[in-house]
């Protein structure tokens, strides 16, 4: 499974190791994966249809920006797609292309997870995720690169369970050169998933080249001297579809950023949601039995996009990116008992998290809305589609 750990090898420590996950358990029948997989692909649709559109102007021009036109931070998806986009003169479909396959990819590593698992919890703990607004907005996020930082912290975790610790540690050190955001987002999960099968020397080395790469990018002009305006030109020239103040931000400082919004209101408007999952995860913890070293690193890498407010003002975004984190960790902790020794309470404080966690808005980008499950909003939706509305250019 991507994100289940091997068993526990003799060469490692036992101290920061949970016991021994239950393995004695039967793989489930095939009936009931088949049954599964309908159950949990009804949850994607439904995700799809809440929030899927075509990739917005922003995420594709970001997408763009590349090394060789002189960036130095979110460079790598750019610098990858630049020998087929160039020549073509950037072709707006080569962009939807790439991000329709990395949300499919996305998508299809959490219904393996659910199908796959042999604990009910965490199938429920994906169904939910995908069926709370959360679900609506990993798909109204296409495009963007949030979801490729986290495909790359899935494909590290994978690499390290099979002992493969230096490719994994690369793996999480590129999401980095994709948006610095990882430092805040999937670099903090990665140490928590080190801890649980590493030493913690052998763990933080093996975060150590994120942190390095992340302090380069950090340290560097964000790109060089009139490249913004240079690829501006470029662009334009190509017919692409330019958000031109997305070319901004590679020439702001962050003092220049804080005219824009105000950080303290960012995070008033994401503290409430940062402490409930904080107390949400050591209740549950108290439950059950649990290293406290763990707890404490899984905590914080749950609350850790909170800080996300001071370099940024998407506060919905970063509201989405709380609550990923905090099934991503809280999926590490299900991981640890066997299927019996979760507790009728521990799944009680799941759900509560989640349910008062639906209360957070997220609001949709560029004036897009949830769909409703109407009569008259499928009509609508299915008229997009039939029509060719749906596949349009968007205007933002």
């Amino acid at each position: 499974m991507l994100l289940k750990s091997s068993p526990a090898r003799q060469n490692t420590s036992p101290a920061p190791v949970p016991p021994a996950r239950d393995t004695t358990e039967a793989a489930p029948a095939p009936g009931w994966s088949r049954r599964t997989a309908v159950l949990v692909l009804g949850c994607v649709a439904l995700a799809a249809y809440t929030g899927l559109r075509m990739p917005g102007r922003w995420a594709v021009t970001l997408q763009a920006v590349s090394l060789q036109d002189g960036f130095h931070r979110r460079f790598l998806v750019g610098t990858v797609l630049r020998p087929f986009a160039a020549p073509a003169g950037y072709p707006y479909e080569l962009f939807v292309a790439v991000s329709f396959v990395v949300l499919g990819v996305l998508v299809a590593v959490l219904v393996r997870l659910a199908v796959v698992t042999r604990k009910p919890v965490q199938r429920l703990l994906i169904m939910a995720f995908l069926l709370l607004p959360t679900g609506g907005y990993l798909f109204h996020e296409i495009g963007y690169f949030d979801q490729i930082v986290y495909l790359g912290l899935f494909g590290a975790v994978w690499l390290l369970y099979r002992g493969r610790v230096a490719a994994a540690s690369l793996v999480t050190a590129s999401t980095v050169l994709v948006h610095e955001i990882a430092l805040l987002t999937v670099l903090p999960l990665f140490l928590l998933a080190a801890l649980r099968e590493l030493p913690p020397r052998r763990a933080l080395a093996a975060v150590a080249p994120t942190v390095g790469v992340g302090l380069v990018v950090l340290a560097v002009p964000a790109a060089g001297p009139g490249a913004p305006t240079h690829f501006e030109r470029v662009l334009i020239g190509t017919g692409f579809p330019l958000r031109s103040d997305a070319l901004d931000l590679f020439g702001r400082t962050q003092t220049d950023s804080y005219q824009y919004f105000d950080p303290w209101d960012i995070f008033v408007f994401l503290w409430p949601l940062a402490v409930l999952i904080a107390v949400g995860m050591l209740v549950f913890a108290r439950i059950g039995r649990r290293p406290a070293r763990l707890t404490g690193v899984s905590v914080a890498a749950a609350v850790a996009p909170i800080l996300l407010a001071a370099g940024g003002w998407d506060r919905e975004r970063w509201a989405f990116l709380l609550i990923a984190n905090c099934c991503v960790a809280l999926w590490f902790w299900l991981d640890d008992h066997g299927t019996h020794e979760i507790t009728p309470a521990q799944v009680g404080v799941v759900l509560a998290v989640l349910l008062v966690a639906s209360h957070v808005p997220l609001t949709y980008f560029d004036g897009f809305q949830p769909r409703a499950l109407t009569g008259p909003a499928l009509g609508d939706f299915w008229h997009d589609i039939a029509t060719g509305g749906f596949f349009d250019t968007p205007r933002r």
